[in-house]
């Protein structure tokens, strides 16, 4: 892959990016092995931000981030930020393989017919892209919904608990889940498996656009971001080129023809800031609909057999409570959980692919 930095030039150069890795090229085994061993990790470290939001989200009135987190870390201490990690980490592995495969597989496929269609490969990047984010999503969601519902029912229930009860946006709640298994036994007596699978509709519609979403402008943020530095290269070069041989920054050519070629450091900065500006769009697009869900996902039957609000109730419960805006709290910690995720997630990913790569490519 080449981007030209100043194409009306006869001479110009060009910024040779190494070559992306197929879905072919990969050792499925090492893929998956390592893949759950890193983005477990990566899962641990974004953790606490997520239960910030989810608790946000749930909240009957604005509450400032800093100040729920000092509430947690002073009645419920680092526990609080950890309050259903192990359920959210045993489904994360499988979600992921899911997501994983899916995502590569489209993607391969897809950019393989719309450059049979003759679409530019810009073009044919962006498309490629979206779809793979938007089938990999709904795959995972199979995975991810029941655990969303499990977890976030465990994030919440230290929210207040007083009395052996949650005091909450929708009233009081039974503290009643012991554990990650304890919830997925009650919540399945109570609510067979609809209730697990409670917000998987509005799961789809967050999550299958935002990921096309992501997708989709992390392919052209990362074209923005290598032409804004192809043309800030050659201006430099223009200054500093005196014998053919040039070095600057990370980049370097030898000859006017080579072309400029960045080394691992420099590729994984840019792809780094092309996924923590697609993540902070995704997030702001698609926040009301995650308010929504999340809502939706840790409202409760009780014994009786009655059902919890519906999709409709819940969205007009929480205008009612604080007009749109209130479709927007806990936005700060999603817009900060999206973009550190999004960057972690694709730096990670990419390192992944080139670990698992069957033949291991040049990383300069």
């Amino acid at each position: 892959m080449s981007l030209s930095t100043a194409a009306e030039e006869p001479t110009a150069q060009e910024i040779h990016i190494p070559a992306d890795i197929e879905w072919q090229m990969l050792d499925k085994s090492k893929f998956f092995l390592l893949g759950a061993a890193l983005f477990s990790g990566v899962s641990a470290t974004l953790y606490p931000v997520v239960v910030l939001k989810t608790r946000q989200q749930v909240a009957q009135s604005h509450v400032p981030c800093v100040r729920t987190a000092i509430w947690i870390m002073r009645h419920e201490g680092i526990r609080g930020l950890y309050r259903g990690f192990g359920t959210s980490l045993t489904g994360t592995i499988p979600a992921r393989a899911l997501y994983m495969t899916a995502l590569e597989v489209t993607k391969s496929n897809v950019g393989k017919a719309t450059t049979r269609l003759g679409f530019p490969e810009p073009t044919s990047a962006a498309v490629a892209n979206a779809v793979a984010g938007l089938s990999a999503a709904m795959a995972a969601q199979v995975v991810w919904t029941p655990v969303d519902v499990i977890s976030q029912r465990l994030m919440v229930q230290g929210n207040g608990c007083v009395g052996g009860r949650v005091q909450s946006a929708f009233g009081a709640l039974p503290c009643k889940y012991i554990n990650g298994v304890d919830a997925f036994r009650k919540i399945l007596n109570t609510d067979g498996v609809r209730g697990l699978y409670r917000g998987f509709g509005i799961s789809i519609l967050t999550h299958a656009p935002s990921n096309a979403v992501w997708w989709a402008s992390y392919s052209v943020a990362q074209r923005l971001v290598w032409g804004g530095m192809g043309c800030f290269l050659c201006k430099n070069e223009e200054e500093r080129l005196d014998n053919g041989v040039i070095s600057v920054s990370n980049v370097t050519t030898s000859g006017t023809n080579n072309g400029l070629r960045p080394d691992a450091k420099t590729v994984m900065v840019v792809q780094g800031l092309s996924a923590a500006i697609a993540g902070g769009f995704s997030a702001l697009i698609t926040m009301p609909l995650d308010t929504i869900k999340t809502r939706l996902q840790v409202l409760d039957g009780d014994e009786s057999g009655r059902k919890g609000p519906s999709l409709g109730q819940t969205a007009r419960n929480l205008v009612r409570e604080g007009g749109w805006m209130a479709c927007y709290r806990g936005l700060g910690p999603r817009w900060a959980s999206m973009s550190m995720s999004a960057t972690t997630m694709i730096t990670t990913y990419e390192f992944l692919k080139r670990l698992s790569a069957k033949n291991q490519p040049e990383l300069t």
